[in-house]
């Protein structure tokens, strides 16, 4: 006999000091976890998630090797980032930013392509590219040590990039297939919606396209801008289903380096968009949108501008 009291009874066994968890993951958003979370791609933006370039750019010299478009400045490309996260803090945005231990993937600025935020936290992606396979991680232990929750991560052969899953309405989330997400990667990523009561509508994309971002933006909860002949038609016909305005850029040329198009949104009518483009600039005003434009022509260079540097981690809910 060890004098021990019985268990039974006890608080840790079920007792009457025992304090049952009964609220849900999502209330405990801002509580147990940070504020995070997104359901729209137009309210109110608060927090990104950005990766200052540095020396890895270094390796934009051999631009085909690692999937970028010319050779960057490291020095105008680090100003112009600069001033990317000026014009969020301005706005009153919070930036947060991913520095990895030791040297960063070339394309690790890309953190849009890295991570799909939802009202219950973040879904990691599983990029398409051997060249960037891995990056996820630097993003994930970010995220982590932000106390954001992180719901999934895709397994088996399944590949999924961020820019490639766009919020329609807080029940329904488009996914492009195509070059960066594939079947295996869009339909995990349609069931861990599934949990959430969203319903994922994949659309395929045009050969020779990158991300769904590159071909839809959205300015406004009933306003959604697309590029003419590329955007599919599947696409068109949710959002006006959905009671989207669907207007279509009138000027390409500024667009197809992913410059004019490339913006993050705000807020309602407000976006954070490219400098120098002024037809389209033009275009988003006469829609009624309030344009910040910023610097970018150097980091577009990499294939990318605004909306793919941005990793959006929290809106206003919808």
């Amino acid at each position: 006999m060890t004098g021990m009291k019985s268990t039974f009874g006890a608080a840790a066994y079920g007792g009457d000091g025992w304090s049952a968890r009964e609220t849900r993951h999502r209330d405990e958003i801002g509580g147990v976890w940070a504020n995070c979370g997104i359901d729209s791609e137009t309210a109110p933006l608060r927090s990104v998630l950005l990766h200052r370039p540095g020396r890895e750019l270094a390796a934009s010299v051999d631009f085909d090797a690692v999937q970028m478009l010319a050779p960057l400045d490291l020095t105008r490309a680090q100003a112009e980032h600069d001033g990317i996260a000026d014009a969020y803090r301005q706005a009153g945005v919070t930036v947060h930013l991913v520095e990895p231990e030791g040297a960063a993937s070339p394309n690790q600025m890309f953190v849009a392509d890295l991570i799909f935020m939802t009202p219950e936290g973040a879904i990691l992606a599983r990029p398409a590219s051997t060249v960037r396979a891995g990056e996820e991680r630097q993003v994930a232990r970010r995220v982590a040590d932000l106390g954001m929750p992180i719901l999934r991560s895709l397994r088996g052969r399944a590949t999924f990039e961020g820019a490639d899953a766009l919020w329609v309405t807080p029940r329904r989330v488009l996914i492009g297939r195509g070059l960066r997400t594939n079947c295996e990667g869009a339909e995990q990523v349609a069931a861990a919606l599934r949990e959430m009561d969203v319903e994922a509508t994949v659309v395929d994309m045009p050969f020779g396209t990158m991300h769904l971002m590159g071909m839809l933006r959205f300015a406004d909860r009933d306003l959604a801008i697309a590029w003419p002949r590329r955007t599919p038609f599947a696409a068109v016909e949710t959002l006006r289903a959905c009671g989207y305005k669907v207007a279509f850029l009138p000027q390409e040329d500024e667009a197809s380096q992913n410059r004019a198009f490339n913006f993050v949104t705000l807020g309602p009518r407000k976006i954070l968009m490219v400098a120098g483009n002024p037809d389209t600039q033009a275009f988003y005003e006469a829609l009624g949108i309030e344009c910040v434009a910023v610097a970018a022509g150097e980091l577009a260079k990499a294939a990318g501008a605004i909306g793919c540097l941005s990793g959006v981690l929290h809106r206003d809910r919808a």
